[in-house]
């Protein structure tokens, strides 16, 4: 398999995580006699400062000439005096429109290891496996008019989508569902909103093309409360933009920790992915960040755009037996339990690439006998 990945690491702790699932997919080229190359680019802070724009042309052009986009972190606060379209995050947002992805992919594993980081009960957590799939360009964030009249003292944003936009992500949720456990919840406000009730219908329809998955539709702020009740009644959880934005970051109390949590953007000319967490200036060069996101995005990028499945397991499985051993990044380690062993961002990378080698030799000794 030849992949030339984009490499955009940004602000913060962006290029410590980004570094270490690099190295982790270095290291799945070596054993399996892959071709990777990755190309470093710049966005956010760091482009503002190099390059006077939070999303340089030489950065979206080198990106659609890429199999795969990876990145790490976006955010600065030193420069949050600027106006939002000069910030860093405006080029997060440019660069999800130029590649044109619409459905973003968010998982959220509830590991048995880490149940006593989530607030909630282990017996609440235990066996979750739920995979958000959010519709990322159209609604609130993207719909026209928009404005803040100062003068008037009056603000606007338009929830606009068409039926077309509708049914793109919902097709992927249901094409998702098919090779799980074959049930989609649909998320809407469709007892107050216009726009909610064609969402409602477009699914509906699509539904219909897939007669071995279950949907089920779920009110908005009653998904809210389901998540955190019942999260294991959930397989794919189909939604638009704003309420995907807000559900999958709560859901992140399943499994302990934003920093946990991997995601992929599909279904534009090229493949976005980046873990969920922000940039946290305030610890970024400490090694105290978790690298585990951007691993687990690194695992992505081999099963959604490479077709490594095998490969992207054997990284998932890795990091399942690191956590089981008990090592811990500050974000996810509770006070002085036993078993527990801190260790640095590095350290944590090292230790999924010494997981990782093993399981392959394991895979590469049974397939020789």
């Amino acid at each position: 398999m030849k992949l030339k990945i984009a490499v955009l690491a940004g602000d913060g702790i962006g290029p410590e995580v980004t570094n270490e699932a690099t190295s982790i997919l270095r290291a799945v080229a070596e054993f399996g006699g892959h071709d990777f190359s990755f190309v470093p680019l710049l966005i956010g802070g760091v482009a503002i400062t190099e390059a006077g724009t939070p999303l340089p042309t030489a950065t979206l052009d080198a990106a659609l000439e890429c199999d795969a986009v990876l990145l790490g972190a976006v955010g600065d606060n030193k420069f949050n005096s600027l106006t939002p379209d000069k910030r860093p995050e405006a080029g997060l947002l440019q660069i999800r429109q130029a590649l044109g992805g619409f459905a973003n992919l968010r998982p959220s594993i509830a590991y048995k290891s880490l149940a006593a980081s989530s607030p909630l009960r282990p017996e609440v957590t235990e066996g979750v496996d739920m995979l958000f799939v959010r519709e990322l360009l159209g609604g609130l964030y993207f719909g026209a008019p928009r404005e803040w009249d100062r003068e008037k003292e009056v603000a606007i944003n338009t929830m606009r989508y068409t039926k077309a936009e509708v049914v793109r992500v919902a097709r992927i949720a249901f094409e998702l569902a098919s090779k799980r456990r074959k049930k989609v919840t649909s998320v809407d406000k469709a007892n107050v909103l216009e726009v909610s009730q064609l969402w409602r219908a477009a699914v509906s329809e699509v539904a219909a093309d897939y007669p071995d998955v279950t949907l089920e539709h779920q009110l908005v702020d009653s998904m809210a409360m389901h998540i955190m009740n019942t999260p294991r009644n959930f397989d794919v959880v189909l939604t638009e933009n704003l309420f995907g934005d807000i559900l999958s970051d709560e859901a992140g109390v399943i499994t302990g920790s934003l920093g946990m949590l991997p995601s992929a953007t599909i279904g534009g000319a090229v493949n976005l992915y980046e873990p969920v967490h922000g940039s946290a200036p305030d610890i970024a060069g400490q090694g105290k960040a978790n690298p585990l996101g951007a691993i687990l995005t690194a695992a992505m990028i081999l099963r959604h755009s490479a077709g490594l499945e095998q490969d992207a397991a054997a990284i998932e499985t890795a990091v399942v037996k690191v956590l089981d051993a008990g090592y811990r990044t500050s974000d996810i380690a509770r006070g002085q339990t036993v078993g527990q062993t801190p260790v640095t961002t590095h350290e944590m990378g090292r230790l999924v690439h010494e997981a990782l080698a093993q399981s392959i030799d394991q895979q590469q000794a049974m397939h020789a006998v």
